[in-house]
């Protein structure tokens, strides 16, 4: 499947400057790395840096969908931008490039590897179940009862090992 857009078209009007975090949906059921059908939620992207899972998001997942909850897994091949040649496991993460605010994933997903934009490929209970999720998300980091990232452990990170920014845009040496 091609987009008759680019990425970076496309995160110049989905993803805006005024934006405190991001829920980036999206069918993931294209591969061979997680078989299970529902919804996963990504590790926390920021400024390049990929992040631990957060605790508060696993829980609401939990309270949303009854069962425990599953991570998608991410490199760092998932977090650069599109047009580069390098393997991306979906555009599930790309909001992560044009932003400095935390960016999860919520990967709606199957149990067997089938084109997540085919006719009948969705599942309306999953999607229901991601839905009721981001809305519970939202509402709960609104009222800054939800963290996506540990600030002052990602303060720590960037004061240890320096800025990461640079997996934002495209390498110098393209």
């Amino acid at each position: 499947m091609g987009s008759p857009v680019d990425m970076s078209t496309m995160n110049q009007y989905e993803v805006l400057p005024e934006m405190d975090a991001i829920l980036s949906v999206d069918t993931t059921r294209g591969n061979w790395v997680i078989n299970r059908r529902g919804f996963a939620i990504s590790p926390t992207v920021k400024e390049g840096y990929i992040l631990k899972v957060s605790s508060d998001l696993l829980r609401i997942m939990s309270v949303v969908t009854g069962q425990a909850p599953v991570v998608l897994p991410i490199t760092t091949q998932d977090i650069i931008p599109y047009g580069n040649d390098i393997y991306h496991l979906n555009s599930i993460m790309q909001p992560a490039t044009a932003t400095d605010a935390p960016v999860v994933g919520v990967a709606l997903t199957a149990e067997m590897a089938v084109p997540g934009c085919a006719s009948g490929a969705s599942q309306v209970m999953d999607i229901e179940m991601a839905v009721r999720f981001c809305l519970e998300v939202a509402k709960l980091f609104g009222r800054d009862a939800c963290a996506f990232y540990d600030v002052e452990e990602f303060g720590r990170l960037v004061a240890l090992y320096g800025s990461m920014k640079h997996l934002q845009t495209f390498s110098s040496k393209r």
